[in-house]
């Protein structure tokens, strides 16, 4: 009951439109309680569209500066809220949860929500559900249910972005289909499509897309070179190192994104490899924004984790193999 009357201020300010909802007060939906949760919802029919969307905008990007915050329990019920975005930015706080109970809910939003946007976003998220399945960490039916579902989507949902989404989704599939999926994507000639497909790619462990991706790097379309960098970096794609190792020394700061200097600098500490440590200690002296230099330290520390695994797999030998151990 104390916990309820404290709470009180938030609830108020919720329904307060006539200031912004103080920012201080949204960790306090981070490990919301059941009663507190009650509280809310009680009063969130009263609560203004314009006050509610830009809570969970605003939730969503303190989830992404924050990881030990959590927002799932705030955001399960508001899965059947009234309003389409509403229900998309709900989906996207749970984009970490991986809890099982969710699939059910993602494959109804996915096969009957009235709005795209929202259905898209249920096909992401449930891409997240295939990755967990091929870690094992679902049960396998689960896995199975959940592919079907988006296979189904990629091919009838009737909707390009519905259509993209779930390609994207089923990229981190093993199924047969998938390949074949991600192939026709990154065939049609639509920018948006090959983008979705390249990021498939990145998606799939799977070496056969590494001429592609090492093909689009330099492509005239921004949006297609930006996905195959970060793609080249998921893959990882070892050939593009030097490629990528070019295309930031000679990077522009006024190229059309300006954000393709901090992607190729995470693709690289993803690859790792000879000359990619020189390439981005260098970077110092050109940096003088403190957000990019953070950016470049975490990269740095990436590539050390990088290059340890690379180490590691380069030595990997069968430690059964009696000739093996007599040369260690």
């Amino acid at each position: 009951m104390n916990e309820n009357k404290a709470f009180q201020i938030v609830l108020d300010a919720l329904l307060d439109e006539s200031q912004p909802f103080p920012p201080r007060l949204m960790y306090l939906f981070s490990d919301i309680q059941p009663d507190t949760l009650a509280s809310v919802l009680a009063i969130w029919p009263q609560v203004s569209l314009t006050r509610k969307r830009g809570l969970l905008e605003d939730l969503e990007n303190l989830a992404d500066a924050d990881t030990l915050l959590s927002f799932d329990e705030f955001a399960r019920p508001l899965l059947d809220d009234g309003d389409g975005r509403v229900r998309m930015l709900a989906i996207r706080l749970l984009w970490e949860c991986d809890d099982a109970k969710l699939v059910p809910i993602y494959i109804r939003i996915l096969n009957s929500d009235p709005e795209p946007d929202t259905r898209a976003a249920a096909a992401t998220a449930l891409g997240n559900f295939i990755n967990l399945g091929e870690l094992e960490e679902i049960p396998e039916e689960t896995l199975r249910e959940v592919e079907k579902e988006l296979l189904d989507a990629a091919h009838n949902a009737g909707h390009e972005l519905v259509q993209r989404r779930a390609v994207e989704a089923l990229g981190f599939s093993s199924i047969p289909e998938a390949p074949l999926l991600i192939e026709n994507a990154f065939a049609r000639k639509d920018p948006d499509w090959q983008v979705s497909a390249l990021f498939a790619m990145g998606r799939s462990h799977d070496k056969r897309w590494d001429q592609q991706i090492l093909g689009a790097l330099d492509h005239s379309n921004p949006g297609i070179r930006a996905e195959a960098i970060r793609a080249a970096g998921e893959l990882p794609v070892e050939d593009a190192r030097d490629a990528l190792i070019a295309m930031l020394e000679t990077e522009d700061e006024e190229d059309e994104d300006p954000e393709i200097r901090l992607d190729i600098v995470w693709a690289l500490s993803q690859i790792g490899g000879e000359g990619v440590r020189e390439a981005l200690e260098s970077l110092y002296d050109e940096l003088d924004d403190e957000d990019e230099i953070a950016f470049l330290d975490e990269a740095l520390d990436n590539l050390t984790f990088t290059d340890e695994l690379n180490l590691f797999d380069m030595f990997d030998i069968d430690m059964d193999d009696e000739d093996n151990l007599d040369e260690l």
